[in-house]
């Protein structure tokens, strides 16, 4: 790289940072507080794309969606005050779900500072104790320095948001500076003796079991993690939303540790004699409210390997602590020599785990014409092994979750912290990162209009999505939530829709309703042949709240067990 030591205004130097650090799309809502970047980012229109999008919110997941697809940090611009606000809600998912991710936000001129200016906001106040990192930029002499720090910073340890705060006069002041050298991927690996402890606390292990999540992987380590599960005969679940890590096809995958898990499979976990667990910090949703493995005591020999040292031993003791990213991991793993007939000697055992998911994924009945695992099972013999599915917070992801089988890594978006209105701008940012994949975003009818306006975003770059919004005119969590513990003093969960075939069609979308199980088939398949950009609605009974139960029937336990107050 020749270094640019032209005198430069401090949002073209901004611009420069992107692109040296290899960014290659950007989303934003503009505001005039970042002007001078954008004029800056028009330089370079032909190597960094910049999409704009109808709410902050859904710029945030955007680039955060691009960043847990990537592995790269993802990129979004958002105004000062309330640009900043709405943005926030990317910030969260982006650190409780450990995605690298930058939020450049703009601020208010230096000579108007804690004055309470118009749309003012102290961000490293505000962001402090959300985002892995808040920098305010105050001289544009040290744009590329501290540019070029968020970045490392994002994808170091264990990944994280970073937002970067513009005084907006710096960026119009035009000064002579140094470009610096883009990031550097940097990720801890295990030591020898370490793997050594591991190999020989796992050879005296009868009923060891294996938990993949977190961020960080790549195919090869999954390939490489799921040959050392094979080898050494590891049943393998996956954390809350992470099943892409593991191809569900493979002979050791045991499902999913997610907030309404198989309960063959959490018997086993409660079996297992040995836990060995690979990049995920096992959270409340993986861990049955931290019931299914004891804490801070296991209760078992536990060896926990994770990128962020300084999660090691927060939650749990294990017997070895491991500081390491999961790529790294997964390749000393797969080096470890296998003692002989390993693998045989726990065949029972997987076989157990590998028949409890296949029983998992028997389709059950449920009230109403519609059945929602019948739809799920159709879309996964569909869709190609490298299609994209994506999908927000509701009890319609339970049968996603359930009933789809993911064969590749990087096929799975959804948020580990819960946020509604996540599966639509993920949906966008997976498409417009991979164009010549099939992307599939499942949303509920509350999900979906908290970022429906972006099927404006949709058509104006021309996505070929799929979008499958689950109607059944409620918040359906919460009124499942609501009917357990305040059972039939129903409020404040009841929905009114548009007609969301009409609302697709407004934007130019193809729309579709679904009524019965029997005709999603010929409306996705034609979505799938055409690739055409298409939202299916599918309406579905309001008492097949989820696979296993309705709602009287929720009701009437809660009512039984007197838990209304």
């Amino acid at each position: 790289m020749t270094p640019n030591r032209a005198p430069r205004a401090g949002g073209q130097l901004l611009a420069d940072a992107l692109a040296i650090n290899g960014t290659d799309t950007v989303f934003c809502v503009p505001g005039e507080s970042y002007l001078a970047v954008l004029d800056g980012l028009y330089e370079h229109r032909d190597s960094v794309r910049v999409i704009t999008c109808r709410h902050e919110a859904a710029a945030a997941n955007m680039a955060e969606a691009h960043g847990k697809l990537t592995g790269r940090p993802g990129v979004c611009f958002v105004t000062r005050g309330p640009g900043a606000t709405h943005g926030s809600t990317g910030v969260h998912t982006a650190r409780q779900d450990s995605t690298p991710m930058i939020m450049f936000v703009g601020q208010v001129g230096r000579d108007a500072s804690q004055r309470d200016t118009f749309q003012e906001v102290d961000y490293r106040q505000m962001f402090g104790g959300l985002a892995k990192g808040v920098i305010q930029i105050e001289d544009a002499r040290r744009v590329p320095e501290l540019v070029g720090y968020a970045y490392q910073l994002a994808v170091s340890g264990r990944p994280g948001p970073v937002v970067v705060a513009l005084p907006e006069d710096m960026l119009t002041d035009v000064v002579e500076a140094v470009d610096s050298p883009p990031w550097q991927p940097v990720q801890a690996a295990p030591g020898a003796s370490q793997m050594q402890r591991l190999a020989g606390m796992l050879e005296h292990a009868e009923r060891p079991m294996m938990i993949v999540g977190g961020s960080g992987w790549t195919e090869q380590a999954a390939r490489d993690i799921s040959g050392f599960a094979q080898a050494h005969g590891l049943p393998v679940a996956c954390a809350f939303r992470r099943q892409d890590i593991i191809d569900n096809d493979h002979p050791c995958y045991a499902g999913d540790l997610s907030l309404a898990p198989n309960p063959t499979l959490a018997q086993h976990v409660r079996d297992s004699d040995f836990l060995l667990v690979v990049g995920t910090r096992l959270g409340e949703a993986s861990t049955l409210g931290y019931t299914l493995i004891a804490n801070p005591d296991p209760g078992k020999p536990m060896v926990h390997v994770l990128a962020g040292a300084e999660e090691l031993g927060r939650v749990y003791r294990p017997a070895l602590a491991i500081n390491a990213g999961p790529a790294a991991f997964a390749d000393a793993a797969r080096a470890l020599p296998v003692p002989a007939n390993a693998a045989a000697a726990r065949a029972v055992w997987v076989r157990q785990a590998r028949a409890g998911y296949e029983q998992w994924q028997v389709v059950t009945e449920v009230p109403g014409n519609v059945n929602m695992g019948r739809i799920v099972r159709h879309v996964r013999e569909r869709l190609a092994d490298d299609a994209i599915v994506t999908n927000g917070a509701g009890n319609y992801a339970i049968w996603l979750h359930r009933y789809y089988a993911y064969r590749r890594r990087g096929t799975q978006l959804a948020p580990t912290c819960g946020a509604m209105g996540y599966g639509v701008p993920a949906a966008i940012a997976a498409q417009i990162a991979h164009p010549e994949r099939q992307v599939v975003c499942f949303a509920g009818d509350g999900c979906f209009l908290m970022s429906g306006q972006e099927l404006a975003t949709v058509a104006r770059y021309a996505l070929p999505i799929i979008f499958i919004v689950v109607n059944n005119g409620m918040y359906g969590t919460i009124r499942m939530h609501q009917e357990k513990t305040y059972p039939a003093r129903v409020i404040g969960t009841e929905l009114t829709n548009p007609d969301f075939a009409v609302f697709a069609r407004s934007f130019g979308l193809h729309g579709v309703t679904v009524t019965d199980t029997a005709q999603f088939a010929p409306a996705f398949d034609a979505a799938v042949r055409e690739r055409r950009a298409t939202l299916i609605e599918i309406q579905v009974d309001p008492q097949a709240i989820t696979p296993a139960a309705t709602l009287d029937q929720l009701r009437r336990q809660a009512a039984q067990g007197s838990l209304a107050p």
